[in-house]
């Protein structure tokens, strides 16, 4: 990536994408643009980062090759009112809103040119994964500057088709809030034993972190794992055998259904 890049949203995420990209020497801070319109916000942006900052959108996105939209999903309305028309043909609209599908963003900016990207929460540390898609127009260069910008964030998956999205959003991108509901949990059954918080949380963290990444590596079937550390009449099998008298499939199951149902419902237009 050697062209300019224009942020309209400079939040949690916005952050994020605009450390990974200056982290990997994908493009320098003279040519990142952030139009955000909480001043503190914006001045943070730039003193942090050394990037240049607007409080109008319009101002940030002259001369941008590609057009990060991170704003939140109540804001859009107002910003493709401001921007509809605003963006040449060859400039590229890559949007992580939720439930923003590409046919609201080609319409309401009056432009073909887009991609819908569903990121998640550990891209702050480099460690996401985002899932991403495009509308026809959108050219083999546009393509690899996008997968250059997400793999700033850690790895993507390009899905041929927008639908499968929602289902990314129910799995990948309210998935940290899963885990992390469970780490809390974790940590208050070592505490309710008798462990400081200071030793269980510890405890927690690294036996789920040592988990996911001996997961990764192992390439094994996770039943395969859990095998491995379930001995028979053993303590965890008394464990596993509470968690699956308590519902802990059928409850994480019907979690997922409700994200992919909300964030459908979310996609669609509004009346």
């Amino acid at each position: 990536m050697a062209g300019k890049i224009a942020f309209i949203g400079g939040g949690v995420m916005g952050e994020a994408m605009i450390k990974g990209v200056l982290a990997k020497g994908l493009v320098g801070p003279q040519q990142v643009t952030v139009a955000e319109v909480v001043p503190a916000r914006r001045d943070a942006l730039g003193k942090t980062y050394g990037v240049g900052v607007t409080e109008h959108p319009r101002e940030a996105v002259q001369d941008a090759e590609m057009v990060v939209l991170a704003i939140k999903p109540q804001s859009l309305t107002e910003v493709m009112a401001e921007m509809k028309g605003a963006l040449s043909s060859d400039q590229l609209l890559v949007s992580i809103i939720a439930g923003a599908t590409l046919p609201t963003l080609t319409s309401g900016f009056d432009h073909a040119t887009a991609v819908r990207v569903m990121p998640n929460t550990p891209a702050q540390i480099g460690q996401g994964i985002s899932a991403w898609t495009s509308t026809p127009s959108v050219t083999a260069q546009q393509r690899s500057a996008v997968k250059s910008l997400l793999a700033a964030l850690g790895e993507e998956i390009f899905v041929a088709e927008e639908r499968y999205l929602d289902m990314v959003t129910a799995v990948s991108g309210s998935g940290p809030a899963y885990v992390f509901l469970f780490i809390e949990a974790f940590i208050d059954a070592g505490v309710h034993i008798g462990l400081s918080r200071e030793m269980s949380e510890r405890l927690v963290l690294q036996t789920v972190a040592g988990s996911a990444l001996f997961a990764l590596e192992s390439n094994r079937h996770p039943a395969e794992l859990r095998n491995m550390v379930t001995s028979p009449s053993g303590t965890t099998t008394e464990a596993l055998l509470r968690l699956e008298e308590g519902g802990l499939r059928a409850a994480l199951t019907n979690a997922v259904l409700a994200a992919y149902q909300k964030s459908v419902l979310l996609g669609r237009p509004k009346e």
